[in-house]
């Protein structure tokens, strides 16, 4: 969705005049309530007109460009105004954040509670060396090492929505212990080094305390490998379902010794294997073989009576035409629940790439040009707080699904002037999952 004069272009259409007032309306009256706790009244202009320039069209969403799309007779004025704000402004980005999600979570939970946390890390490629936490790492952007700046997030998700509560800029060691380029780069001295898996830890805690409804925990194997961060989840009360390496070793009740999964999955009988379905794709409903079984994880060389940790379900994938099985993963999601809600719940993991792929493609999210810390992580907020706004306006479709079926009235942002219209429903059906065992409530819902 992009704002044109008055009108909305969505995917080359215009939607009607009377249509986009009225979204207008709603965006000026989500941006007033974020207003509200920035701080100094003269930071409500440009925290409007930075998140407007957000959601124009324009190939690159940086300061400048912002500031020629939003006040074409004042450019340079514009320019100072947007840069002190992004870059400067003491204001709170977790309380920007927290307002945001107070703002969206209605609508997202509209048609169903929040089913899932889901933790990540994405990397913006970068040139130069200078900007705050740039260095060679791997690049999923671009699928090998490179010059980058990675953050990492937590997102709450339902199947239609997802939205970042957490967004946090990971500091390699290289600049953790450089002094002269933290002060260059007015990175917080309480800021040291954290592995990724930590600074999820540290998010997971932070919405835990917050009292966020709750869901699973989805992770891949990048964090999923992590033994402490899955039995500090576990110590936190929450579930979860997390990717590991073929290579990890799991104690099954048959067998005398520990196994590696993967050699575990060659050695399942035909039978252990079954073809799940769990959401609409491009034409079709999306399927894999799966198989799953209860084991208890092995850690170091204990034997299993000196390290009796709790039984939970190993989820193992084999996509049609592999050697091999292609993932594995670990989850304490409970006993009973049934295969295909099990897999539904580790396939939502999807989601997150979607919040990734809108806040770049649509956002703007890895356009920022300055170098400082504080900068990065404005930007980053004014993009969510951007992306929030679209998803309530959205509901049921996220950004850049089939438009056709969006309609502006359906907005459920609190005391937005919400118009009358039908209620939408959701485009992909889950009607198969009725009769399954339910996740309890503190595990899927509010």
């Amino acid at each position: 969705m992009m704002l044109k004069g008055k009108a909305i272009i969505v995917e080359g259409v215009m939607v009607k005049d009377k249509e986009a007032a009225e979204s207008e309306k709603r965006f000026a009256a989500y941006i007033e309530q974020l207003g509200g706790i920035i701080g100094h009244a003269d930071r409500k202009r440009p925290l409007r007109d930075y998140c407007m320039g957000l959601v124009m069209p324009a190939e690159r969403k940086s300061v400048e460009p912002l500031a020629a799309m939003t006040a074409p007779a004042s450019v340079c004025a514009q320019h100072q105004s947007l840069l002190h704000f992004v870059g400067l402004a003491p204001w709170s980005d977790e309380e920007v954040l927290a307002k945001v999600r107070e703002l969206v979570l209605p609508s997202m939970q509209r048609q169903e509670p929040i089913q899932a946390w889901i933790i990540d890390d994405t990397a913006t490629p970068k040139k130069g060396k200078h900007s705050v936490g740039v260095a060679h790492q791997y690049c999923g952007q671009l699928g090998k090492q490179a010059n980058c700046q990675a953050a990492v997030s937590l997102s709450i998700a339902t199947h239609q929505a997802s939205l970042p509560i957490a967004w946090r800029l990971y500091l390699p060691r290289e600049w953790a212990k450089a002094r002269e380029r933290r002060k260059k780069t007015g990175i917080p001295k309480d800021i040291r080094f954290r592995t990724k898996p930590q600074i999820a830890l540290e998010q997971i805690r932070a919405a835990h305390a917050a009292g966020i409804p709750q869901g699973p925990v989805l992770m891949d194997a990048g964090y999923g490998k992590d033994t402490g961060l899955r039995t500090s989840l576990t110590e936190l009360g929450l579930a979860y379902v997390a990717g590991i390496l073929p290579q990890t070793k799991v104690w099954a009740e048959w067998r005398r010794k520990p196994l590696s999964v993967e050699k575990l999955a060659l050695a399942l009988p035909p039978e252990s294997w079954r073809i799940v379905q769990w959401r609409e794709g491009t034409g079709k409903r999306l399927s894999s073989r799966f198989a799953r079984i209860r084991v208890r994880a092995a850690h170091r060389k204990a034997l299993l009576a000196e390290d009796p940790r709790a039984q939970e379900w190993l989820l193992i994938e084999w996509s049609k035409g592999e050697k091999k099985p292609t993932k594995y993963m670990l989850t304490t999601l409970p006993n009973d629940i049934a295969f295909s809600r099990l897999v539904d719940i580790a396939k939502l993991r999807w989601r997150i790439e979607r919040d990734y792929q809108e806040l770049k493609q649509e956002i703007g999210l890895g356009h920022f040009e300055g170098r400082g810390w504080r900068g990065f992580h404005h930007h980053a907020t004014l993009c969510i707080a951007t992306y929030g706004f679209l998803v309530s306006e959205r509901e049921t479709i996220p950004p850049s699904g089939h438009y056709s079926s969006w309609r502006s009235e359906a907005s459920s942002l609190p005391n937005s002037g919400k118009s009358d219209g039908s209620p939408l429903t959701s485009s992909t059906p889950y009607s198969e999952f009725d009769h399954h065992a339910a996740i309890p409530s503190h595990l899927g819902s509010h």
